[in-house]
């Protein structure tokens, strides 16, 4: 369900939007939030519920792995989009849960008539790290 009011997505929002997402900023489109659910060191796998204003997205990025690796998104509010480099466009509703390969350059974000919210998932690997690529840009996104 798109939601454009931020008091009716934050009450449909059950794992709390978070503080602005300052550390990654440089790598989105707009602003987004950040609530970690597991905390680094104290759990095997890193959790974060993260939100996304109306129109914010990422940039395309890959999550580079040797072995294992990847990353999964669990949507639980708003609606948003998700593309994997050469693919159509995937719409992301609450439930829909999109398993990304490591190695594989792709983007995620809020549409632009609403709030969005996914809980990410880091896939242990060996090797792992984040590649961080070019801005989707507003022409190519507003198509979608």
């Amino acid at each position: 369900m798109k939601i454009m009011d931020e008091v009716t997505f934050n009450e449909q929002n059950v794992f709390g939007k978070g503080i602005a997402n300052t550390m990654f900023a440089q790598y989105f489109v707009g602003e987004s939030f950040l609530n970690p659910l597991t905390m680094p060191g104290k759990s095997p796998l890193f959790l974060a519920n993260v939100t996304f204003e109306p129109g914010c997205r990422n940039n395309w990025h890959i999550h580079r792995a040797n072995t294992g690796g990847g990353q999964i998104l669990i949507c639980t509010a708003g609606e948003g989009w998700y593309q994997e480099e050469g693919k159509d466009v995937v719409s992301l509703v609450p439930g829909t849960v999109i398993t990304i390969p490591a190695n594989v350059k792709h983007w995620h974000g809020a549409k632009a008539d609403s709030w969005f919210s996914h809980i990410s998932l880091e896939v242990p690997g060996e090797s792992t790290s984040n590649e961080w690529l070019e801005p989707v840009g507003d022409a190519y996104a507003a198509l979608r």
